[in-house]
């Protein structure tokens, strides 16, 4: 039993509205539903509306439910029961992803990223709609990763996201610019909420620097704003090409605490007194700074030691003449911390100009490096035996010295090609250890040991940017504003899908596959549209629990076809 609603059309072109009661009855003769009026209420402009209430109330008693009389609300409200309409008149019309964006959209204000940025917008007098921006392009990268034109154009069609329904392309690169004016207190807010919700005890912060490369032939040049990021350097892909350098100081679980841009020709020594500046300001308190060799220089030391106050870095074996001759050389026995890594701590000097190295081992790597250093020696001792004359001038000679694989085992005597006996003997006194160096007294060996193989976190951080997963590269901006903005989005996207992946103990692509299978349908009735999710499977259900995201209304939202006009 429906309430029912006819038009007729007069002679001058009006139409008038009538209200019916009406019950569906199945002719078996014609295989159809046919509508049969119970009662006819009138027209509806002369219709007394105060009558329908009291019907409804009684209705309502009945059935022990409550009537809202909300207006246009209410009439939102109104959805018939599925015996109540016809088969034709319920249209489905399309189908869009739910469960990944919801989830996301949830973690964006659970972390406080949402509510630090409207925050700073209603500070400072900016669109509120800068803040769906962001969570749109944010969201994109861990779906789907597309240009912000892609975003705007395609994607957000595929996707259930009311909220960023009705964004403008120019307000995604204004909200690109908003972010990279006020990165810095976002980071900051977003960080310490972080922090508060996962129960961080920030004193490890691991740092590290990554290269984005641009497919473009020249460099940029001076600006208005002075030097372009865009700039020639040396490339972690190998690809000689233009870049800029990424920074990132993570977490030990991996949560992004802040990231740097530098242009593409920065060294890695020379980013160490920005990020100097940033976290002094932050006061993280008692932190240890952890970061690969390519930090380790004297003038890195004294600016970390500003910076963070303590810190532990990896050292290069072959090149630092102390560690070669002395540290290596240190008799003593290793502490075995587990099977894969053994340590000692040895002290160079005495006073303030005391060193403390940690000498790490780890016999399984050794074992690995002598099978693939006795591998290469048999290759080597192959290739030389096909030539006796063995003249370096030779083509097959010249390649074999251009080999990252094989010219460390070789050198040239009397313009003769021969295996270096001295450098294999060199190389095998380095299988399996590698050493560090930190100003704390206070970190045990086992902490300061362990800590550094925590360094790969941050590898790994950087592989999920670059990767599919959320595609940092290609880029397609040449804005200094808009480059660093996009970085910041990836790094946003990066921290959320830390946060999940930390809630559920999986990576991302599983906890997306999961999410992927809660869709959106949209459905059409004479008077309304409406979306409806699917019903979830037991691993969306078991994904949605560990992220602590309750399962959304089966009817999603409900409008009037006046409405959406």
């Amino acid at each position: 039993m429906y309430l029912r609603t006819t038009k007729r059309k007069n002679k001058d072109g009006s139409e008038v509205e009538y209200y019916q009661l009406a019950h569906n009855i199945w002719n078996k003769e014609t295989n159809q539903a046919v509508a049969k009026i119970i009662h006819n209420f009138g027209r509806a402009d002369n219709l007394d509306r105060n009558s329908l209430v009291r019907l409804c109330k009684s209705i309502a008693r009945v059935c022990g439910l409550e009537v809202n009389e909300g207006g246009a609300d209410h009439e939102q409200r109104l959805v018939r029961q599925d015996n109540d309409l016809l088969p034709h008149e319920v249209k489905m019309i399309r189908t869009q992803e739910l469960g990944a964006a919801m989830a996301l959209e949830v973690l964006w204000d659970r972390l406080g990223i949402g509510p630090a940025l409207k925050k700073i917008i209603k500070q400072n007098g900016y669109r509120e709609t800068y803040e769906r921006a962001l969570l749109a392009m944010t969201v994109n990268r861990l779906c789907e990763p597309e240009s912000k034109l892609g975003v705007w154009d395609r994607w957000l069609r595929k996707v259930y996201l009311p909220s960023c329904r009705n964004l403008k392309l120019d307000q995604m690169y204004e909200a690109m610019d908003f972010l990279h004016a006020h990165s810095g207190k976002v980071e900051e807010a977003v960080f310490f909420r972080t922090a508060h919700l996962f129960n961080l005890d920030v004193d490890l912060i691991f740092y590290d620097t990554t290269t984005a490369a641009f497919s473009i032939d020249e460099e940029d040049g001076e600006g208005e704003d002075g030097p372009g990021l865009r700039r020639y350097g040396h490339p972690k892909n190998g690809v000689w090409s233009p870049q800029v350098v990424i920074a990132l100081a993570v977490t030990r679980e991996g949560l992004p605490v802040r990231s740097w841009i530098f242009p593409g020709n920065t060294s890695d020594i020379n980013t160490v007194k920005k990020v100097k500046a940033d976290l002094r300001d932050w006061n993280l308190g008692r932190t240890l700074f952890v970061a690969d060799s390519g930090m380790n220089s004297q003038d890195n030391r004294q600016e970390l030691a500003k910076a963070c106050g303590k810190f532990l870095l990896a050292v290069r074996l072959a090149s630092v003449k102390e560690v070669k001759e002395a540290v290596l050389r240190q008799a003593g026995r290793y502490k075995i911390i587990a099977d894969n890594l053994h340590a000692q701590e040895i002290v160079m000097g005495d006073g303030e100009r005391r060193r403390r190295y940690i000498l790490c081992y780890n016999p399984q790597e050794a074992k690995r490096q002598r099978r693939h250093r006795q591998q290469v020696i048999q290759e080597l001792e192959l290739a030389l035996s096909q030539h006796p004359h063995r003249q370096a001038t030779a083509k097959w000679a010249i390649n074999l010295m251009a080999s990252g694989r094989y010219k460390r085992y070789l050198h040239i005597v009397n313009n003769s090609i021969c295996l270096n006996y001295q450098a294999i003997q060199d190389v095998a006194r380095y299988d399996g250890k590698w050493v560090l160096i930190t100003n704390d007294d206070t970190i045990t060996l086992d902490d300061a040991a362990s800590g550094y193989k925590g360094l790969l976190v941050i590898e790994r951080c950087f592989r999920t940017i670059k990767s599919a997963q959320i595609e940092v590269e290609p880029m397609y901006h040449w804005l200094p504003q808009r480059i660093e903005a996009h970085i910041k989005i990836c790094v946003l996207a990066l921290l959320l899908a830390r946060a999940a992946e930390l809630k559920c103990n999986l990576p991302w692509p599983r906890i997306k596959e999961d999410l992927s299978s809660l869709q959106a349908t949209e459905f059409h009735t004479p008077d309304h549209r409406f979306f409806q999710r699917n019903e979830p499977s037991k691993n969306l259900l078991a994904t949605l629990k560990s992220l602590e995201i309750p399962l959304p209304k089966v009817v999603l939202d409900i409008t009037s076809h006046t409405t959406d006009t």
